[in-house]
């Protein structure tokens, strides 16, 4: 069964969902992507218990995480991880998407409380860089109609492959995530170097690739690989940068056996 519950760390209140694992299973901190409340991962985090103790992150300006005026820089949000880390067993980091950057970002800064990262699909985006193939509009208009009330076929438009499930969970709870702190996250895509901090990430270390996605090119694979050369690196074929949306069996080939 989840449970869901709050702490203090970093100074804001923090809530995750909790899967409880197998007796003595190592801890798993998940941290979703730029508008995936903790509750739309809970079919993964369902069958991630399977393997380890899972707890998955509101990321600040998110669910029913704390919102309002405050920092959503890249760095905040790694302060966040490295503060739950610290009160937890040294937990494993997973981390989709923007999810994955944070995950880089507080490994590089602090890696001490964390025993290694699982980095599913992270925007490779940066300074002097590709951009990251997504647009704006595609979360700042299904915000602006999730704030107003939305369905699950209002949904359809911007997730189509979805199930209807899915869609509704989505529709319920966008509106959760702020305006202005997706904006700033979206922002940092193209202003945070995380490359810099892959350089100094000497953690174990797992790439999981969408296979039908543009997000990580072979070449950014390659990069990744010089600058981690611990890294192990999986792909889910055909899946779209919504990896376990599209292939959850091949999201959980790709990290169960992970072991730090």
């Amino acid at each position: 069964m989840a449970t869901g519950y709050n702490v203090n760390a970093n100074g804001i209140r923090q809530h995750l969902i909790h899967h409880r694992g197998p007796h003595g299973a190592p801890q798993l901190l998940l941290v979703p992507g730029i508008t995936s409340p903790a509750i739309t991962w809970g079919f993964v985090g369902v069958e991630l218990a399977k393997r380890f103790d899972v707890h998955i992150l509101d990321v600040r300006g998110r669910g029913l995480s704390q919102a309002g005026d405050l920092d959503y820089t890249l760095d905040a949000m790694a302060d966040d991880v490295i503060a739950l880390a610290r009160r937890m067993n040294r937990p494993v980091v997973l981390g989709h998407s923007m999810g994955a950057r944070i995950a880089v970002r507080a490994a590089g800064k602090s890696s001490e409380p964390i025993a290694g990262v699982i980095l599913v699909d992270p925007p490779v985006s940066g300074p002097n860089r590709r951009p990251y193939p997504a647009q704006w509009a595609w979360y700042g208009d299904s915000i602006r109609m999730a704030e107003q009330g939305c369905t699950a076929d209002d949904m359809a438009r911007f997730c189509p492959s979805w199930t209807e499930e899915q869609r509704a969970l989505r529709a319920e709870w966008l509106h959760t995530c702020q305006w202005g702190a997706i904006r700033q996250a979206f922002d940092g895509f193209s202003t945070d170097d995380i490359h810099a901090d892959m350089a100094r990430l000497t953690l174990p270390a797992r790439l999981v690739i969408a296979g039908g996605a543009t997000v990580i090119l072979p070449e950014d694979a390659d990069e990744i690989s010089r600058l981690m050369p611990q890294i192990e690196i999986r792909r889910v074929e055909g899946a779209g940068h919504m990896i376990p949306w599209d292939d959850l069996q091949g999201l959980l080939d790709a990290v169960l056996d992970f072991s730090a």
